[in-house]
């Protein structure tokens, strides 16, 4: 059986500057893999480094950014892995509004500068 989450319908969570559009976790019937659509607006700048415990994968859909610290610049088309425990720090290089599809098992944890551990709710 197939499911559909709907763009419509995806929930949605705000962080300044940042929306996280979710299209697949464990509460929307995937057990195995969360997935969401990331927007950042103009200027928004990882300065806060943070790290998962697991691989995550981001897939840069419009927009030019960069997902850690010290990466490649990524362009539409692009995609980078960032390795478990590795900082990551998403930052909008453009002018507009840069997209990107992130993906990463399920169950994942994530580690804040401050060293608190959460699950993130759009990994639900």
């Amino acid at each position: 059986m197939q499911i559909t989450t709907r763009a419509a319908d995806a929930p949605r969570h705000q962080l300044p500057g940042v929306e996280f559009t979710v299209l697949a976790s464990p509460s929307l019937g995937s057990a195995g893999l969360c997935t969401w659509k990331l927007t950042l607006a103009p200027g928004v700048r990882g300065d806060n480094t943070h790290t998962i415990d697991r691989d995550e994968v981001f897939m840069v859909l419009s927009g030019s950014v960069r997902v850690t610290p010290d990466g490649d610049e990524l362009h539409p088309g692009d995609a980078a892995v960032v390795p478990a425990g590795e900082p990551i720090a998403v930052s909008n290089l453009g002018d507009g509004p840069a997209e990107v599809h992130v993906a990463i098992t399920a169950g994942f944890s994530a580690k804040g500068p401050d060293g608190s551990t959460m699950q993130p709710p759009w990994s639900l």
